[in-house]
């Protein structure tokens, strides 16, 4: 008689289990989700963001069916759930994938991809969520995990903001790491990418806020979010270099790293960033932004900067656009703003445009450091210290 530990197990679909919140469901992948991982393959997000074959194919996804069949049928083979959700008309649909895959000491890396029409709608940490509860509770062989790892192409902050949802540790980039990804013209290339983790016991929640861009209207302008195509727009500024840090205005030749480098300020919660518009046109006008240089923005306050690109200048936009963020940061955090009650600015002492500024918003100057900068000529210049306080607004 054969030993109970050498008696076959279940047989797939059965050896999958089935995991559920109550919106969505991991289950095992059907040859019915054959289309949808076809629509999903070609999606450009998709493409951008993964090793994907290009184009994806009808072939591809029947091998991909069979690679998630053989891996659960293999001791230590990846454990890959098809997730399921409802439409609004209540039939329920494909929505993606997720995985673990183990690696030795009790730990594993964890993929997901979304098809586009399941996006938006927060059912990717749910997903995460009940694969790292089976992880931690269960395990993949070896006993219950210890921790998962995440990693995903710098810039892809959807994937970045489903583990944020679920509680990742964050732990940096590390530059050309992980699998080989098709480069524009043939060939490959290894890019850039972040890495996150999820111990055992961690809480499965935000860790700090991610600080999303409001759209605001002022007084003939409108703050928004960045966008990648803004950068045929962008200007070099003129002026003293004394009056701008540096890098802390884009050209378009810094624009993509400038703008990759705001968006990760608010994904760590350290500051947000408006583009300036034309309510009209929609054209950039320059940036307003509400930051902390050290830890996420909390009460009770922040700095204020600004600038405009040259061809918007002498029109009241730095004032209006001032005016709009101070308003929002001193909001009530109930109400969509920081709930901040004091914000600092920080101007060269000969930049008369900016200090203009700060007095018609209101700001007051309490303080002068002296000889900060050193001029081409050698000479030294001073920065003034402002602050505005909500109570006086």
């Amino acid at each position: 008689m054969p030993s109970v530990d050498s008696l076959p197990g279940p047989v797939y679909p059965r050896s999958v289990p089935v995991l559920g919140d109550g919106v969505v469901t991991l289950r095992a992948h059907r040859r019915a989700d054959a289309a949808a991982l076809v629509e999903q393959g070609n999606d450009p997000d998709t493409l951008r963001w993964t090793t994907v074959p290009r184009p994806y194919r009808r072939a591809d996804a029947l091998r991909f069916l069979a690679h998630v069949r053989q891996a659960w049928s293999t001791p230590g083979g990846d454990r890959v759930w098809a997730l399921e959700w409802t439409d609004d008309g209540g039939t329920p649909r494909f929505g993606g994938s997720v995985d673990l895959r183990p690696r030795p000491g009790r730990v594993a890396d964890i993929g997901f991809a979304l098809h586009p029409d399941a996006r938006g709608r927060g059912l990717m940490a749910r997903a995460v969520r009940l694969v790292a509860a089976y992880g931690f509770e269960t395990g993949l062989g070896d006993g219950p995990l210890e921790r998962i790892h995440w990693a995903a192409v710098v810039g892809n902050f959807a994937s970045r903001r489903v583990v944020w949802a679920c509680g990742f540790a964050h732990h940096g980039t590390i530059p050309q790491s992980g699998p080989a990804y098709p480069a524009d013209g043939g060939g490959v290339e290894v890019r850039d990418h972040w890495w996150a983790s999820l111990g055992r016991g961690d809480a499965m929640a935000p860790r700090r806020v991610w600080l999303d861009v409001p759209v605001l209207d002022g007084e003939g302008v409108r703050l928004r979010p960045w966008r990648e195509n803004d950068a045929e727009h962008s200007e070099p500024l003129t002026g003293p270099a004394h009056h701008m840090p540096l890098e802390a205005a884009p050209d378009d030749l810094t624009f993509d790293a400038w703008l990759l480098e705001r968006r990760e300020r608010q994904a760590r919660g350290t500051g947000i960033y408006w583009c300036i518009a034309d309510p009209v046109t929609d054209r950039p006008l320059g940036a307003v932004m509400v930051f902390d240089h050290a830890r996420p923005i909390d009460p009770p306050g922040a700095e204020l900067g600004y600038f405009l690109f040259p061809s918007a200048r002498g029109r009241g936009f730095a004032t209006a656009a001032a005016e709009c963020a101070a308003d929002w940061a001193f909001l009530p955090r109930a109400r969509g703003g920081l709930g901040l009650t004091r914000l600092a600015a920080y101007t060269a002492a000969d930049n008369l445009a900016s200090n203009a500024v700060l007095e018609r918003v209101g700001f007051v100057r309490w303080g002068v450091e002296h000889e900060t900068d050193t001029l081409p000529d050698g000479t030294a210049a001073d920065t003034y210290a402002w602050e505005l306080l909500a109570s006086t607004r």
